[in-house]
């Protein structure tokens, strides 16, 4: 009698793993809901706002100094060992120090090409009051003093110009203005790079 029981328990058991298994691979979540009487209570947030959270420029360093050194290195950037330094202005500034490495790679290939070579300038900047002027047959560019004053320098404009006064704090909202297509930029190439780029390192690829 107890082996019978005992059988009947296991089968039992048996049926409902199975019912169980059916639920959750064939008809979802909500249906599992339903089946135990339990209202779902997780929400996920929409792709849209999930895009904006993660496109946003503001926030902790996703990427270590270490790692930053790893990628300059590897493009043979002349900046190379100064990760730290680019690092720290992220955290000064509360700029996630991901996307500063992410306008470098784009504007200059990390300073191995076009105006960035002279200019040390992270993001190309066009003449502004507090730098030198060079290259004005060439629309003018701003001279930085080396290329830690470059990084400083590109941190301290996104952080006062594009964050606190147009308050423009995701890729997409900034490259308009950053990179806008009247000027010949492809806006929408520009801003599909940096995030590339960004998601990349954040799951620790060296190359893009």
């Amino acid at each position: 009698m107890i082996v019978a029981v005992v059988r009947w328990l296991v089968v039992g058991c048996a049926l409902l793993l199975l019912v169980f298994w059916w639920v959750v691979t064939q008809a979802g979540l909500s249906s599992l809901a339903l089946l135990v009487h339990l209202p779902i209570v997780w929400s996920p947030a929409s792709s849209s706002s999930q895009s904006e959270q993660s496109s946003s420029v503001l926030g902790p360093p996703t990427v270590s100094a270490a790692f930053i050194d790893r990628v300059l290195s590897a493009y043979h950037s002349p900046a190379a060992g100064l990760g730290q330094a680019l690092y720290d202005d992220g955290v000064r500034t509360g700029i996630d120090p991901v996307y500063a490495l992410a306008f470098f790679m784009h504007e200059s290939s990390f300073g191995t090409t076009g105006e960035a070579r002279k200019t040390l300038a992270l993001g190309n900047e066009r003449c502004i009051p507090d730098r030198p002027c060079v290259d004005l047959d060439r629309g003018g560019y701003a001279q930085m003093q080396s290329w830690e004053d470059g990084f400083a320098h590109w941190f301290s404009l996104i952080l006062t110009l594009y964050v606190k006064q147009w308050h423009r704090v995701t890729i997409e909202q900034m490259i308009p203005k950053y990179a806008p297509g009247s000027d010949g930029n492809d806006e929408e190439g520009y801003i599909a790079a940096i995030e590339h780029a960004v998601d990349t390192w954040r799951r620790g690829v060296v190359w893009v």
